[in-house]
């Protein structure tokens, strides 16, 4: 092989990134021989000042040989002199204030970008090329490390705010909620030095590091498709424009990056058909180290890099100590996202300089490593000592930022509130957060003639397309349905729904696995030729054209779904965003999410989300693993009217609740505990009249029974089930129930349906779950409030360290034991 092809294929493993000598050449034979011919061939040596100096290429495994080539141009040619006194100025502007900040509050956690400070003149290379390629938005995701700097250095936030939070000067704004300084997200305005201006909006992150990039991909993904619905041309023409002016860019710690498998999750997605960005950049803030872990024990290969390898994308490592070798890593990343639309890795591999934070002692667990470190200059110094520059100079450049520093901690300590570090999208305008007003409910009917209208189109397909069968069968059923045929089942509420939604010109996205199908061929959203394999939505042909209706399939997996679809949702509030597990607690998969973002986003960054999550739970005998949607975990992160769980027993609620979450101006999450058993079933479908009227009920009391003796209270399938069983008994003497709305907890409601009965009543909470497990604990107080004290019975499976049992027959006994339980004469 020629000197050249070795050195583009294997010249990374001799490149000299490390700036402290961790990484030691992996040594080939056929690498070694060339280099023993780059001392003695100037060809050769040129090949290896290419390949073998401070930036590191992987790319010859890239199976597209354009995109080859275009990595060994921008390598093998000489870059244009960079600007060097701004390289200079940006870093030491980046280091002092680290500095400024470990000298004025001591022992407070900033986790530092010392170390690896040459991360501002990358981003600086990176954000002046996109905006040399047209781009206006830039999307940052990343964690804590270095988080600081880029406020101030990036996105602009004025040192003095970032002071005037480590001064804490106004605690009392945020008692119970908030977030620490170094999570939180913040918008402004970065000026390229090329020209040009970009609006930066750096995501808001808690410390379960690798969770902000689903979430941000997501935000892009919406910006995009909004740019996209208003631009002119054809809709692949104007993708391709948005996903120039929207540019991602996500930064990653070394340990993280390997270690989480969120961020694999996220990698995945990258081209996958709905979740595709163009490109995110992807910057690898590489210390190697993991708190106090070393690279042996964070990850199985050389590079913490080397997850990116999945993907058929370039990975350009860089020594952190050479500023200018980072800056051209970074504009060739961008550069090479603008010209192919894929991913890009810059790996910067540095160091740190005091401990994970700045309140750890590094040198209990690397005692040799920390005493090199504690050796090195500052970057900005070294760097002003390679140009030249006096030192005059330097001591003038460290007074100016000093001085500037210490005005602004003038201002924080003048300051008697904190302003705000973001500024709210117009989209949000009409859309509000907070506790529950019921002056905010819509009228979600539908009227009948409109109904059959979207039924007639969804049971339509185009002349000459073969569905198949079995689903012509189910197109044929639901337009009995809209006829007022036959009663309305899940499904068939579920696609009118929709179809409403985007004929009032509401978008509706949903994703998930298996879910264009649906999990239980419930769906058919998207109808196969039997012949051809071509595709047809015939919800996107029942709103007209008026919205964009999506669906997807999403891999197997439920982090990152969740997370883009939490994202997505952030910034296009006006649409219905749906995320389906297969079961309910897949969603376990991604609790990560859950609790930090859709149950804690408003309190700790005051953001709101409209997404609903579509639950498949209850009972039916199959296992442990497809029971439960573990509703006792979303009511335990229940407060302060954060998120709503419902789980609606009939069709006509389920219609309801949908439409009532796209069209209420109250933005928040939505957990649906859907059915399994009971989508199809004739006791949980309702009639169209039940659409076009009425909207969702919390409490849906039994109007059958008037005068009771029992009255037993429920949420979702139990309820048809005892009401069945009440019907073989004869039973006329138990009223039955249901709770449609578990939180908020609809308490005028239920105390309608109670008040009349309290006094005459057993009153007993029915539910399918074990006793440990389910709505019991949430529920148990607040109906004993309601009856002033008293008493509540309950009927439940005995407590259990898993949701199911795994035997059918054993299920069966259970659930014959319940119902037993439940009209068990009173004692």
């Amino acid at each position: 092989m020629p000197s050249a092809d070795i050195f583009r294929r294997w010249g990374y493993l001799a490149a000299d990134l490390d700036p402290l000598g961790r990484l030691a050449p992996l040594r080939r034979a056929d690498l070694d021989a060339a280099l023993a011919e780059a001392e003695r061939s100037e060809a050769a040596a040129g090949w290896r000042r290419a390949y073998c100096g401070p930036i590191g290429a992987e790319f010859m495994h890239l199976p597209h040989p354009e995109r080859s080539r275009f990595i060994a141009a921008a390598m093998e040619t000489l870059p244009p002199a960079p600007d060097r006194r701004r390289i200079l100025e940006r870093l030491a502007a980046t280091e002092l204030f680290e500095r400024f900040l470990h000298t004025r509050y001591v022992g407070t956690k900033r986790y530092s970008l010392e170390g690896a400070a040459a991360l501002i003149p990358l981003l600086d290379a990176v954000l002046d090329a996109a905006a040399g390629h047209g781009a206006e938005i830039i999307l940052i995701g990343m964690s804590h490390r270095g988080r600081l700097n880029v406020l101030a250095q990036v996105v602009g936030v004025p040192p003095s705010i970032l002071f005037a939070d480590f001064e804490d000067i106004a605690p009392e704004s945020v008692m119970g909620s908030g977030d620490l300084r170094y999570h939180v997200g913040a918008t402004g305005t970065y000026r390229a030095p090329s020209g040009g201006e970009l609006h930066i909006h750096l995501v808001s992150n808690p410390s379960h590091l690798e969770a902000v990039d689903p979430v941000m991909m997501g935000r892009a993904r919406a910006r995009q498709e909004r740019l996209a619905a208003a631009g002119a041309g054809a809709a692949a023409g104007r993708m391709d424009e948005a996903r120039v002016r929207v540019v991602p860019v996500l930064l990653h710690g070394d340990a993280a990056l390997a270690g989480q498998g969120i961020a694999a999750e996220t990698l995945n997605l990258s081209q996958i058909p709905g979740f595709s960005v163009g490109g995110t950049v992807h910057v690898v803030v590489d210390n190697l180290i993991g708190f106090t872990t070393e690279p042996k024990s964070l990850h199985s290969s050389r590079f913490a890099s080397d997850v990116a390898k999945r993907l058929d994308i370039p990975i350009l490592h860089v020594n952190g100590f050479e500023p200018e070798a980072a800056a051209r890593a970074g504009r060739m990343a961008l550069d090479y996202r603008a010209a192919f639309g894929t991913d890009v890795v810059v790996d910067l591999i540095g160091y740190r300089r005091y401990g994970h934070s700045e309140v750890d002692d590094p040198t209990t667990s690397q005692p040799l490593l920390y005493a090199k470190i504690q050796g090195l200059p500052m970057l900005w110094r070294s760097y002003a000592q390679r140009l030249g520059a006096s030192g005059e100079e330097i001591a003038a450049l460290e007074r100016d930022v000093n001085d500037r520093l210490r005005s602004e901690l003038d201002q924080a300590r003048a300051m008697t509130r904190l302003p705000p570090l973001r500024t709210p999208p117009e989209d949000w305008k009409a859309y509000v957060g907070g506790r529950y007003d019921p002056a905010l409910e819509v009228d979600t009917a539908v009227p009948a003639a409109r109904l059959l209208e979207i039924a007639r189109r969804i049971a339509t397909a185009p002349d000459g397309f073969h569905v198949h069968p079995k689903v012509r069968r189910g197109l044929e059923q639901r337009l009995e349905m809209g006829e007022g045929r036959r009663p309305v089942d899940f499904g068939m509420a579920e696609a009118l729904a929709f179809g409403a939604l985007l004929l009032d010109g509401v978008p509706v996205r949903l994703s998930g696995q298996d879910s264009r199908r649906g999990t239980f061929n419930q769906r058919h959203a998207v109808l196969i030729d039997t012949e051809t394999g071509a595709e047809f939505y015939p919800l996107a042909q029942a709103g007209g054209g008026r919205a964009r209706f999506a669906i997807y399939d999403t891999p197997l997996s439920e982090a990152a779904p969740l997370g883009f679809e939490y994202g997505y949702s952030r910034d296009y509030p006006e649409a219905l965003v749906v995320w389906e597990a297969q079961f309910g607690d897949f969603a376990n998969g991604a609790q990560v999410i859950i609790d930090q973002c859709l149950a804690a986003g408003e309190d700790r960054w005051g953001l709101l989300s409209g997404l609903a999550l579509l639950l498949p739970h209850g009972y039916e005998g199959q296992g442990a693993e497809h029971s439960s949607a573990r509703p006792e975990r979303f009511l335990d992160l229940a407060a302060r009217d954060n998120i709503q769980v419902c789980q609606p027993s009939t069709a006509a609620q389920y219609f309801h609740l949908l439409r009532r979450q796209a069209l209420r101006r109250w933005r928040k999450p939505l957990v649906v505990l859907t059915p399994k058993g009971m989508l199809r079933a004739p006791a949980a479908a309702s009639p169209v009249a039940d659409l076009a009227a009425g909207r969702f009920r919390a409490v849906i009391d039994d109007a059958d029974i008037e005068e009771p003796s029992r009255v037993l209270l429920c949420s979702g399938k139990i309820a048809h089930e005892l009401r069945a069983e009440r019907a073989r008994l004869g039973d006329a003497r138990t009223a039955i129930v249901r709770l449609e709305q578990l939180y908020p907890f609809p308490e005028r409601d239920m105390k309608e349906a109670l008040e009349p009965r309290t006094g005459r009543c057993e009153i007993l909470w029915v539910q399918e779950e074990p006793r440990n497990m389910g709505a019991l604990d949430y529920l148990r107080p607040r109906l004993q409030a309601l009856l002033g004290g008293r008493g509540v019975a309950t009927v439940t499976r005995p407590e259990s360290a898993s949701p199911a049992t795994g035997s059918h027959k054993a299920h069966v006994l259970e659930q014959s034991a319940l119902l037993a339980f439940a009209f068990r004469t009173r004692s």
